[in-house]
């Protein structure tokens, strides 16, 4: 089994892979070394898997390149290939998600960016336009940026129905179209938002990632500046499902297995004491639950032993697509993390690098 595994980082990308079902892994040198890479993708629809990254070059800006040959050579239209229309007054800040679209749009890739917008690819992630009915929503005055601005960071295909998309974003919530982008709707009832007047609002909620389930596209999960939920009905209602958590339900990654129905994991860090955000007692733990979020354990074998001292962002943890799944998060002190067995037990793939900032993995071969 060949797996590939990118990391994306503060000082550029690293490529790591596996050819002995995730036992050892080789992994390059950094490409893009001077740049923050926030976004990746690893587009498996074609024969040959296509590697897409945002890429934030402090003198150069934001772009997008993409590889055909997994990562050896890359490249980039002459022009921007993510750029607001002049009539809007928006410029891109950087790219925040990068999710190709089902096998019934073989071409097409989403991108969800900063200021909050979602731009669409019918050319496999070269160029992009604007979605406009998200961007001149009647709300998006008032979305607010979220500690690490304000984002759209979760772009999620609808498996079965091209016409269904749900984006989230920081500080703005959960939103859905059912006719391909032309009119979107906030999703966001039952979810908390503290620092906001009333309990539950409508949207103004500071979700930080949203994952589908593998089996049921209504059930949803949702890990939020103040909890874990999960919603059964397309995002008409959540519930909290933060109850066997540790002492704080503060994080930032959600990420459901790709085929078992309501196994999920996460990583809870402490919110409080002026944005303390280290795991709870000290300690590197991946919660893992297998019944949608009504219990949970820790998974810890072979992570470092107390005191831990690491946050993971939202994008830093994922799954690939083998059987049995394997689960890898990346940390802000640089180390990498895979599980061959479901989160079962853990192995350190890499150190020593910079921050973290997303992990994407995927079988190639």
């Amino acid at each position: 089994m060949d797996v590939l595994l990118g990391i994306g980082t503060r000082k550029g990308l690293f490529l790591a892979r596996s050819k002995d079902g995730r036992s050892s892994w080789n992994v390059s040198a950094p490409r893009f070394a001077v740049a923050d890479v926030k976004a990746l993708a690893i587009d498996a629809r074609r024969e040959t898997p296509r590697v897409l990254a945002g890429v934030l070059d402090s003198h150069f800006g934001p772009t997008m390149v993409v590889s055909d040959d997994v990562g050896e050579t890359w490249s980039e239209p002459d022009g921007a290939p993510l750029a607001f229309p002049e009539d809007t007054e928006a410029a891109v800040q950087g790219v925040w998600q990068i999710a190709p679209a089902t096998d019934a749009e073989p071409e097409v890739v989403y991108a969800g960016v900063e200021p909050s917008a979602l731009f669409r690819s019918t050319d496999g992630g070269r160029t992009f336009e604007l979605v406009r009915g998200l961007w001149e929503h009647p709300h998006r005055p008032e979305w607010m940026p979220g500690g690490g601005g304000l984002a759209l960071h979760t772009v999620l295909p609808h498996p079965t129905d091209t016409q269904r998309i749900a984006v989230a974003m920081s500080t703005g919530g959960v939103y859905q179209t059912s006719d391909g982008g032309a009119s979107w709707k906030p999703t966001n009832k039952g979810i908390t938002a503290d620092f906001m007047p009333g309990e539950l609002p409508e949207w103004g909620q500071c979700v930080h990632k949203v994952a589908l389930d593998a089996e049921t596209p209504s059930t949803m999960y949702l890990q939020n500046h103040g909890g874990v939920f999960r919603t059964t009905d397309d995002g008409a209602s959540w519930q909290s499902i933060d109850g066997g958590l540790p002492a704080s339900n503060f994080g930032f990654p959600i990420v459901a297995h790709p085929r078992r129905s309501g196994v999920i994991y996460t990583f809870p860090l402490v919110a409080d004491m002026e944005r303390f955000r280290f795991p709870p007692d000290a300690t590197c733990a991946v919660y893992r639950s297998e019944d949608g979020g009504e219990t949970w354990s820790a998974k810890t074998d072979g992570l470092p032993q107390v005191p831990f001292w690491a946050a993971v962002m939202r994008d830093s943890m994922c799954a690939d697509d083998a059987d049995p799944a394997g689960i890898y998060f990346g940390t802000r002190n640089g180390e990498v993390y895979c599980s061959a067995d479901e989160g079962e037990h853990w192995q350190l793939v890499v150190d020593k690098l910079p921050d973290v900032l997303c992990v994407r993995a995927a079988v190639i071969g």
